[in-house]
């Protein structure tokens, strides 16, 4: 009998053990360590969008004079512009034998370049208003940009030395001291256009586009010009002698003469430009 007892006691010692064995224990909760929580990065603060600056827009003014209001007998200013390289003498020559008045843009650039193309306009004052193109030839527009692949003046600062350093070589090369402006590629920004104004100066637009810079075809530069009607202000280049163009606008200058055209000068007539640039 006290077998029997001894072997069970001893297998329900046996039972407990394998128990205890696969059940972890339950520990104290004084003993149960807490995980650390990670470093939290501060969360930054909502960051507002830096304004975008306006957008930039170019401007490229039109310019009408008075009309005559005569049939047959349009009026129409000629302005030429001569930025840099040589005097295109088919167009000059034709101008002072057929005595065609025109308004001539000058840079200093040029003005330097071409000192026998500038005896002839000073010996011809019945003929030829001097008025100012630039210093070198830089678009008049206040903020960084390109214009034809021609970076922009870019400052304000920029643009009233383009405007004075083209005005002074006029004076020192003998020329009265200009009263017209035209940048290079004829486009502005509104600002410049202000800027440009409160110097003094009206701003010369156009309404018609005789040689596309100088770079069409001398038929197509022809028909052009000679479309001007009453009222128009053309513009055309004098300083590219090589460019077909030339050609089309000695001939379109004959052809409007021969109509009966009034050709003048923006001196000689009242005018009216848009985007502010003559009121």
């Amino acid at each position: 009998m006290k077998r029997i007892l001894l072997a069970s006691a001893f297998l329900l010692v046996s039972i407990s053990a394998v128990f205890a064995d696969e059940t972890p224990s339950a520990q104290p909760a004084s003993a149960v360590v807490s995980p650390v929580p990670a470093a939290v990065s501060p969360v930054p603060a909502a960051v507002s969008p830096a304004p975008k600056a306006p957008a930039l827009k170019l401007v490229e003014p039109h310019l009408h004079i008075t009309r005559s209001n005569i049939a047959g007998h349009a009026r129409i200013a000629l302005t030429f512009d001569a930025c840099m390289g040589q005097a295109d003498e088919r167009i000059l020559s034709t101008l002072v034998r057929e005595r065609i008045p025109a308004t001539i843009f000058v840079t200093a650039r040029w003005l330097k370049r071409n000192p026998a193309a500038l005896a002839v306009f000073l010996q011809n004052p019945d003929l030829f208003e001097l008025e100012n193109h630039g210093q070198n030839h830089i678009p008049a527009v206040d903020r960084p940009t390109l214009i034809y692949g021609i970076a922009s003046a870019g400052s304000p600062q920029a643009v009233r030395q383009e405007v004075e350093g083209g005005a002074a070589a006029m004076v020192a090369a003998g020329i009265p001291a200009p009263h017209w402006f035209r940048g290079s590629t004829a486009k502005y920004d509104l600002s410049a256009i202000g800027e440009i104004r409160a110097m003094g100066y009206r701003i010369a637009g156009y309404s018609v586009n005789g040689d596309g810079g100088s770079l069409l075809g001398a038929v197509i530069t022809e028909k052009r010009i000679a479309s001007a009607r009453d009222g128009d202000v053309v513009i055309s280049h004098i300083n590219q002698p090589t460019h077909a163009a030339g050609e089309g606008v000695a001939k379109a200058l004959v052809d409007l003469k021969t109509k009966g055209t009034q050709f003048v000068r923006l001196e000689d007539v009242e005018d009216t430009g848009d985007d502010k640039t003559t009121q």
